[in-house]
């Protein structure tokens, strides 16, 4: 899926062409064109920490973690779709604290590698926090990156997050330090 032509990558980026970008529900032909963008155990990692504890990933094991989540609710799996339809981006939003229906949390936050670079990491977010706000009501957005994602940690600045806490993730192939970032609604 990678090398696939996709219509806002192929032209050269504009803001009109970044506002159709799209956030719909995850579908679970999705999950194979995820798991085909990450494309090493570090990728892995830098995306979902430990939540998968294996790699390769496949689109069979993104349905089987999601699957039990969005049943529970509280666990909203999105895809960003580009002018065509094409499947370039997704992000998890969930209720981190079963009692706190004001805070949410982004999660598993990635493009196609053939779009990034082009503005629309921070347009998938933008769009997230706009339906953060506007369906789930969200008066706080968190979320976390490690400090070997520079290139995430300055997309969620541009976004307006701000750090909050650090933290340590030991994981099968290290110890890596965590930036905790918040987003304020109100």
């Amino acid at each position: 899926m990678i090398g696939k032509s996709l219509g806002l990558i192929e032209k050269k980026q504009n803001r009109e062409d970044l506002k159709q970008m799209k956030l719909r529900n995850f579908k679970k032909e999705d999950a194979p064109i995820i798991a085909g963008w990450i494309r090493s155990e570090e990728e892995l990692y830098k995306w979902s920490a430990d939540s998968f504890g294996k790699y390769p990933l496949t689109g069979d094991d993104i349905i089987e973690n999601y699957t039990p989540r969005i049943e529970n609710g509280r666990f909203y799996p999105l895809t960003a779709i580009d002018v065509n339809g094409d499947v370039i981006g997704h992000l998890i939003i969930r209720y981190p604290r079963e009692e706190d229906e004001s805070s949410i949390r982004f999660c598993f936050v990635i493009l196609n590698p053939a779009a990034r670079g082009n503005g629309l990491g921070k347009e998938l977010i933008r769009l997230a926090i706009e339906f953060a706000k506007e369906q789930l009501h969200a008066a706080r957005i968190e979320l976390a990156v490690f400090e070997n994602n520079e290139s995430a940690r300055r997309c969620y600045e541009a976004a307006g997050f701000t750090e909050y806490a650090e933290s340590e993730y030991k994981m099968p192939i290290g110890t890596w330090n965590c930036t905790e970032m918040e987003l304020h609604c109100i």
